[in-house]
């Protein structure tokens, strides 16, 4: 790693951290987290009380992925991952959520999955 890579990666690891001392799920309003690579996004809601993921979703799964065969770009299916998410988290009895981005910016890919999670019916 050069040290430019470095110096951006420790960023990100103290903005979450930072995000993280700020916000809690709790099985009412369970965390939803973002997570992002270059080819896939995936997100979980979590109750960090009792430390379990109530629902999740990757574009890498392979019933999201089917889904998804043919979008243009990335955007399109982060949303269609949102939308998917907030399917599931219906059917977990989840309608109110807190929004943990993980030291991103609100843009992008993460935005398009927090919308697709809205349409769908989630609160935030």
């Amino acid at each position: 790693m050069t040290k430019k890579t470095q110096a951006k990666s420790a960023s990100l690891a103290r903005r979450q951290r930072r995000v993280r001392g700020k916000i809690s799920g709790t099985a009412a309003r369970p965390r939803l987290r973002v997570d992002r690579t270059n080819a896939h996004i995936y997100a979980q809601l979590i109750d960090d009380v009792s430390a379990v993921t109530v629902a999740s979703v990757a574009t890498n799964e392979t019933d999201v992925a089917k889904k998804i065969k043919g979008c243009a770009s990335n955007k399109e299916a982060a949303k269609i991952a949102g939308e998917i998410l907030g399917e599931r988290a219906k059917k977990a009895g989840v309608t109110e959520i807190v929004f943990d981005r993980g030291g991103r910016i609100y843009h992008g890919r993460v935005k398009a999955l927090a919308d697709g999670a809205r349409e769908a019916g989630l609160k935030f």
